[in-house]
């Protein structure tokens, strides 16, 4: 009797014609491996900010071990986003020709194992060399990670999913600074930059045996590469219009000046509270973590904001994106002003959380003014904008004024450049409607 009896699910199938099963088992496939896809590209990008942010955590060990200053300390964050900076648009490039999935490996490899070299340098000049081969491999992993995860999604959970990509550099960062800190203190700060080179290599593995071009390919959501499929053709417009439409030049100006004080929230938190607060580095660490921690939350609920408010005004966008930076820079002018306690607590923990809001408004207005065809390099650009005008510049800059008038006093001029942000967004905001034609003008161009 037992062999006889069957499942509803069972009876279902065997009631199907074979081609309705197939069809059932095929839609299945594709429901899932689309998430499989962005969890592994999500952890790949946990990995490249672990391995980039442990840096902060050990800090204090570095300093006391080599006798490093500040600037010092700094060049060692800075030349990681530096090297980001100046790559990612031509790795970018190059990546779409040679294959995402082999250049995402070769990336993740290179960064884990230069990692690892962090571990064993003996002195300044060693771990720098390694900091810069660190950055060389994490340079294009966010745009063409994007580019992986966003080709096998249907566009209406695009914003969604970038926002929330785009915010995994945060989480990754409380985990580096945080276990890195545990770590250090426990066994050595050697073994915090092993333990992020073994986790990268791993990572890299299952990567490399799950993700392929080819089940990357029968996964396509986007319409353009269906178009592609079906008729072999597509509309394209010159990479120059990257750089030809003015309001999309305020909004890389203005996502990028406004990294600059989110980056050294990054850098500069832990070292804060371990000479301010009186924290061993491990538990300066863990409190740091938190409002690392605060800054990625910020960036997927200012993106969920911004998508409401701007539902029926896409320019509504800017106008958000001046909004958070406004925030985050009262209340860290105010909170770092004010003496070590609660309150001052309350003000960092409120603009770390919107210090990096317009994080999301900003990828959404890029994406609004330029063409499908060259939208992956465009997010690479503004890319290049967030190193080189805030997470390369801002730890360093901090660093110097450090050396020179002490930590705190350079923190407390950090918020400033949130100024030079919102000038960038308001004149993006007026410019917008002549971007939006210009960007028209361009596909018809192309199109004719």
């Amino acid at each position: 009797m037992g062999l006889t009896s069957t499942t509803p699910e069972l009876e279902i199938a065997a009631n199907d014609p074979p081609s309705s099963v197939t069809a059932t088992a095929r839609h299945s496939r594709r429901s899932y491996y689309p998430w499989l896809v962005f969890a592994l590209t999500f952890a790949l990008l946990l990995s490249d900010y672990m391995s980039r942010q442990v840096l902060s955590a050990v800090f204090p060990f570095l300093k006391t071990d080599w006798d490093l200053s500040d600037s010092q300390l700094a060049s060692l964050t800075s030349i990681v986003a530096l090297m980001v900076g100046l790559l990612t648009l031509p790795l970018s490039l190059l990546a779409d020709r040679w294959g995402r999935v082999k250049s995402l490996v070769l990336m993740a490899t290179l960064w884990s194992i230069a990692t690892l070299l962090c571990a064993i340098a003996s002195n300044y000049e060693q771990m720098l060399a390694a900091r810069f081969l660190v950055g060389v491999g994490e340079a294009a992993y966010g745009s063409v990670g994007i580019a992986v995860v966003l080709g096998v999604f249907a566009p209406r959970v695009h914003s969604t999913l970038s926002g929330a990509f785009m915010a995994g550099g945060s989480f990754g960062s409380v985990v580096g600074v945080s276990l890195g800190g545990v770590i250090a203190v426990h066994l050595s700060w050697r073994w915090s930059f092993a333990a992020m080179a073994v986790l990268g290599l791993l990572l890299v593995a299952l990567f490399r045996a799950l993700v392929t071009e080819r089940r990357l390919a029968e996964h396509a959501a986007d319409q353009n590469v269906a178009t592609v499929a079906a008729t072999g053709t597509t509309i394209r417009v010159p990479v120059s219009s990257l750089f030809t439409n003015s309001a999309v030049w305020c909004a890389y100006l203005g996502g990028g000046l406004q990294m600059f004080t989110a980056a050294v929230l990054l850098a500069w938190t832990p070292s804060f509270f371990n000479r301010y607060y009186g924290m061993a580095p491990d538990k300066a660490g863990a409190i740091a973590s938190v409002f690392v921690l605060l800054i990625g939350t910020g960036m997927i609920v200012c993106g969920i904001i911004t998508d409401r408010v701007s539902r029926t005004n896409p320019a509504m966008k800017w106008s958000s994106a001046v909004a958070f930076c406004l925030i985050s820079f009262l209340a860290l002018g105010v909170g770092l002003r004010l003496d070590t306690g609660a309150p001052q607590l309350v003000l960092l923990g409120i603009g770390a959380f919107f210090a990096a809001g317009s994080s999301g408004p900003s990828a959404a207005m890029v994406a609004s003014l330029t063409h499908p065809s060259v939208r992956s390099s465009a997010l690479g650009t503004l890319t290049v904008a967030n190193n080189v005008l805030g997470l390369a510049l801002g730890p360093f800059v901090i660093g110097i004024l450090a050396d020179r008038l002490g930590l705190l006093e350079a923190l407390q001029l950090s918020p400033l450049v949130y100024v030079l942000a919102i000038v960038a967004l308001v004149a993006g905001k007026r410019l917008y409607p002549a971007g939006l034609q210009k960007l028209a003008a361009q596909s018809a161009a192309a199109a004719a």
